[in-house]
């Protein structure tokens, strides 16, 4: 079968030798035959009118006469209107499968120059446990950091950890005044969702305090900044920074409560990192530039003592990154943690994986380290996402209605049991071995579901519709996977292996073509840094299988060529799913 490069190369030495031109696979269209005409691959011929200086009919002839005396793999074609539709040899679809059989290193692409990257994501507070939006960002960047290792780059996964701030004040104040000396332990509770719940008491304090500041004839403004138990944080800020040993012991104690909590949550999500860093010293390295840049007047100090940076020329305003009191904004971290990974990798790029209210916030931040002189800023892109909401609304982290990533991975793999029970599909399997099936449906429920969907839409999560076993899902790309899997048990040979057939039937061929196209999407996966290009792609070749399971015999398959070759595209369609799966950070059982 004439891969689509192959064809275009082809076609491009065609149109430039008959026609005197100069085109490039830029130039060049190559589909799939539309369903109702007769063909495989269909060129678009409207791009080269200009140098053939002929109609669209003839000059599609004229193209497909020159390729059939070229191009051993062409049977015949025919044009309609400005469409070159091309047939392919039958014998040409069996050496295309047992090219992917012999391909060793399918879905690992060779680049003999590759750019060293920096994919940052789940960067969480330590101010509160994990919740829906942080498992679409957990999922999203370890998938396109997977999917960049596939197309040949080298990746480096990496978080910055924000550990300081006047929000992780908050929680150790609110813990100063409410928990009276309880722990994790004490309570029954992991330490993110521990200390997440005084950070939550806070805010019912903030707000107490705020509504009797505001019935006593301070603006909403005036009482924000007024409100005892906020000014109170504040100070504490201060002391943290100036090093105060009270306040550093208690900061290192409840963080590392969280640390623990988050320890946990990452391994049930089944993501890593390769290199944390941590806000608490970053934002040293963040302070000491912006003092370097006042000195080139990058920065600028006002009187009240605040910095700021000019952007006004890029259309942006002022930029505050350190506030009148000397203490730092995340912008001042964001600076700090560019740099210091640079220079500890020199890397030609980095991907931030952070959601689309942030988008302004790295702008400025490019634009600021453009403003310093690194070099380094035009290989920064800010993998801008769009926020998940439930069915019931939006989530509000301070008043802790949140969906917490914890107890929803557990109710998905509850919904898989609750499935595969009715369905009746694990019975005969010990109690553990039904755990690990389920716990690998639910989260491919959960993971598909979030990753389907472009990165910069926002999206609904339904749990109820993500389970389903029969739609657009991750269980039901599962099913198929394993579906294969367990024919070739049956089968309980390997003589299928390399077994070609002279009459593959339309289906056969949608398949194989669906197969031969698997290298191309993991790169236009990278290319967009989207896990959402491979997850429909799987979700497409699993739909092709399951209909053609449906509509061909294959154990049952009287002539044994055509079985084995059936077998044999059933065990690509299996390999080829599970490695898309695994992109995506989904585990496929050997049974279900």
């Amino acid at each position: 079968m004439a891969t689509h490069k192959v064809l275009a190369k082809k076609v491009i030495e065609i149109v430039n030798r008959k026609y005197n031109a100069n085109i490039t696979f830029s130039d060049v269209q190559i589909k799939k035959t539309l369903p109702e005409f007769k063909g495989d691959l269909t060129v678009v011929v409207f791009p080269f009118l200009r140098y053939s200086k002929m109609n669209p009919v003839q000059t599609g002839e004229d193209i497909g006469n020159a390729l059939i005396d070229e191009l051993n793999e062409i049977d015949s074609f025919n044009v309609i209107k400005g469409f070159l539709n091309l047939a392919l040899k039958n014998d040409n679809w069996g050496e295309t499968l047992n090219k992917l059989v012999a391909n060793d290193k399918l879905g690992q692409l060779n680049k003999e120059n590759p750019n060293k990257l920096i994919v940052e994501y789940s960067s969480p507070n330590t101010n509160k446990p994990l919740h829906l939006g942080h498992a679409r960002n957990n999922f999203l960047g370890y998938s396109v950091a997977e999917i960049l290792k596939a197309s040949g780059e080298k990746v480096i996964k990496t978080q910055i950890i924000n550990d300081r701030g006047i929000h992780i004040c908050k929680s150790m104040l609110s813990w100063q005044k409410f928990a009276d000396g309880g722990t994790p332990d004490s309570e029954g509770l992991k330490g993110d969702h521990f200390v997440g719940k005084y950070y939550v008491e806070f805010d019912k304090h903030y707000k107490s305090e705020m509504d009797e500041l505001i019935k006593n004839g301070l603006t909403k403004d005036q009482a924000m900044q007024e409100a005892p138990i906020f000014k109170e944080a504040q100070e504490m800020l201060k002391k943290w920074e100036q090093g105060d040993p009270e306040i550093i012991n208690l900061w290192r104690k409840m963080n590392q409560w969280v640390y623990d909590g988050f320890e946990s949550t990452y391994k049930a999500m089944g993501v890593d990192f390769d290199k944390l860093y941590f806000e608490s010293d970053t934002y040293l390295l963040g302070k000491k530039v912006i003092e370097e840049g006042i000195q080139k007047g990058v920065f600028h100090k006002k009187e009240d003592g605040s910095v700021w940076c000019d952007l006004s020329d890029e259309g942006l305003d002022e930029k505050l990154v350190l506030r009148k009191d000397g203490t730092a904004v995340y912008i001042t971290q964001d600076i700090g943690t560019a740099i210091e990974r640079y220079e500890e990798f020199k890397i030609d790029g980095m991907i931030y994986t952070v959601g689309n209210e942030q988008e302004y916030h790295f702008k400025v931040l490019f634009l600021i380290l453009k403003k310093l002189g690194y070099s380094f800023f035009d290989g920064l892109y800010h993998l801008s996402y769009g926020m998940v909401d439930l069915p019931s609304g939006r989530m509000k982290t301070r008043e802790g209605t949140v969906v917490d990533a914890d107890d929803l991975m557990k109710e998905m793999i509850l919904s898989a049991s609750k499935a595969t029970e009715e369905k009746g599909k694990l019975e005969g399997y010990s109690k553990e071995e039904i755990s690990e099936i389920n716990r690998m449906i639910g989260m491919s429920a959960l993971k598909y579901f979030l990753l389907k969907v472009d990165p910069r839409k926002g999206m609904v999560f339904n749990p109820e519709e993500s389970i389903d076993f029969n739609g657009n899902t991750g269980p039901f790309i599962l099913f198929n996977c394993v579906r294969t899997k367990s024919l070739l048990r049956k089968y309980g040979s390997e003589d299928y292996i390399s077994a070609t057939f002279s009459s593959p039937t339309e289906k056969e061929k949608e398949l194989i073509s669906k197969l031969s196209e698997y290298e191309k999407t993991i790169q236009l996966a990278a290319d967009n840094y989207s896990p959402a290009i491979i997850a429909n792609y799987c979700y497409d070749l699993a739909k092709e299988y399951s209909q053609f399971y449906a509509s061909h015999n294959i154990l049952n398959e009287e002539d044994e060529q055509s079985k084995l070759f059936r077998l044999n595209i059933s065990s690509q369609v299996g390999r080829v799913l599970a490695k898309g799966l695994q992109l995506l950070g989904i585990e496929v059982p050997d049974r279900m």
